[in-house]
């Protein structure tokens, strides 16, 4: 049998597979889940010695519970201070969240850096294993009001 005539149903067999791959539904490029995500708000409020940071979130299905969790430092010091925390609702959707805590005497309006985080309390044997889902470092302003 001659060799052109197998390569020539070769060749079309493997357009024929390639073509109804590339039609089915399930090769068909599925949406992008969305990924996990923090913000902050570019302002934290000082009030009555309470400092309240907030911004948003999004994640998608955990494992264990899921906490927003804040601090804040200044340049002034090099000591870092949590600033509350929030649990977080994994469905997806973008949800806002704030945090207050009371401020160390040290803490006044002006410019801050903040550092926030997505945590996830996975279980894993007797202790839970703290995961970030992610995080978000960033310059802020911290205002009186």
């Amino acid at each position: 049998m001659p060799v052109r005539p197998l390569l020539g149903a070769a060749a079309g067999a493997a357009v024929l597979l390639l073509g109804s791959a590339a039609a089915s539904p399930a090769s068909a490029a599925a949406p992008a889940a969305p990924a996990d995500s923090v913000t902050v708000d570019a302002e934290g409020r000082i009030a009555d010695g309470i400092l309240t940071l907030s911004g948003t979130y999004r994640c998608t299905a955990a494992t264990g519970p899921v906490y927003v969790s804040s601090s804040v430092r200044q340049a002034s010091s090099s000591i870092q201070y949590a600033i509350g925390g929030t649990r977080a609702v994994c469905d997806g959707k973008e949800h806002r969240w704030a945090n207050t805590g009371r401020t160390p005497g040290d803490l006044k309006a002006g410019p801050a850096h903040a550092e926030i985080t997505l945590l996830e309390l996975r279980p894993s044997g007797i202790l839970p294993l703290p995961v970030a889902r992610a995080v978000q470092r960033q310059d802020i302003t911290l205002v009186e009001g």
